[in-house]
C-alpha cells in the first residue's frame, strides 16, 4: 500500500516548503517538476515553471516542462496530463505515490533549497478545482482569503472568474500546446510500432538461427556464415554493458 494522501501532502510541503492542503493541488503540475527538479538538481530552469498556475494553458505548460524532465532522465512513466491537470484527487493521489516512491530510489540525499530554486516565488495554495479556461466569467472581483479561512487550513477559492485581456491569445496558445502533444503522442506511437516489427524479426532470425546452429553442431559440423549472423545479432555499441542476468526481450531494442 502507498501512503495515504496526508501523508503524502504532509511529505510535498516539507520537502518543497509550501502549505497544500488537499492532494488535488498538485494537479497543476508546478509541485511534481520541483520533486523531480530536487533530485536532478540545477540541470532543470525552474524559472520556467508557473509556480502560480491558474489558467489551463499554464497547467500544460508546467507538465510540458515535466516530460522533459522525464526524458532527459529517461524515466519510462507516461503522465496522464489531461486526468491530472483536472486536479482529480484519485489521479493525482496515484501520480504522487508513484513519484514519491521515484523520489525515495533516487534522491541522493543531498541539501536542496527549494524557495532558492524557484527564486524566492511563492506558491499559493490552488484552488481543488479544475484550471481556468481563460473565457468566461463575470464583472465582480476575485475575493482575497480572510485570515479564518487561512488558520482553518483551507484553500482559498476566489470568487467570479474575470476573464483577462489576453484570453484570445491564451486560448491560442492552449490550441498550439494541445496539438503539439496531440501529435507527439502519435509519433510515440508509431515509433514503438516500429520498434515492436522489427524487434520481431529479429527475434524470429535470432530462433531460426540458433536452431541451425545447434543443429550442425550435433552433426560435428559449423557453419561460418551462421556464426557471423549470431555475432552481428549479439553485438553491441561501445560503451554498452549487457546488466547480470541479461536483458529481458521487451528492452532488448
Amino acid at each position: 500500500m502507498g501512503e495515504s494522501r496526508t501523508e503524502l501532502v504532509q511529505w510535498v510541503n516539507d520537502l518543497l516548503q509550501i502549505n497544500y492542503t488537499k492532494i488535488e493541488q498538485l494537479g497543476t503540475g508546478a509541485a511534481y517538476c520541483q520533486i523531480i527538479d530536487s533530485i536532478y538538481g540545477a540541470r532543470h530552469p525552474m524559472a520556467r515553471v508557473k509556480m502560480n498556475a491558474k489558467l489551463d494553458y499554464e497547467y500544460l505548460q508546467n507538465y510540458k516542462i515535466l516530460q522533459n524532465h522525464f526524458k532527459a532522465h529517461k524515466i519510462d512513466k507516461p503522465i496522464p496530463v489531461e486526468r491530472l491537470s483536472k486536479c482529480k484527487m484519485q489521479d493525482n493521489l496515484e501520480f504522487t505515490q508513484w513519484i514519491k516512491r521515484h523520489w525515495d530510489s533516487n534522491y541522493g540525499g543531498h541539501e536542496y533549497d527549494p524557495v532558492g530554486r524557484r527564486k524566492g516565488a511563492a506558491m499559493e495554495s490552488p484552488a481543488t478545482l479544475a484550471p481556468i479556461s481563460g473565457g468566461g466569467g463575470g464583472s465582480s472581483q476575485p475575493r482575497a482569503p480572510s485570515a479564518t479561512g487561512v488558520a482553518r487550513g483551507k484553500t482559498p477559492v476566489g470568487g467570479a472568474r474575470v476573464a483577462g485581456a489576453g484570453s484570445a491569445a491564451a486560448q491560442a496558445e492552449l490550441a498550439t500546446l494541445q496539438a503539439q502533444m496531440r501529435e507527439m503522442t502519435s509519433n510515440l506511437e508509431g515509433l514503438e510500432k516500429e520498434r515492436d516489427f522489427y524487434f520481431s524479426k529479429l527475434r524470429d532470425i535470432e530462433i531460426l538461427v540458433q536452431q541451425e546452429i545447434e543443429s550442425l553442431e550435433s552433426k560435428g559440423k559449423q557453419d561460418n556464415t551462421l556464426n557471423e549472423i549470431q555475432k552481428i545479432l549479439y553485438s553491441t555499441e561501445d560503451g554498452f554493458e549487457v546488466p547480470e542476468g541479461g536483458v529481458d526481450e521487451e528492452e532488448a531494442f
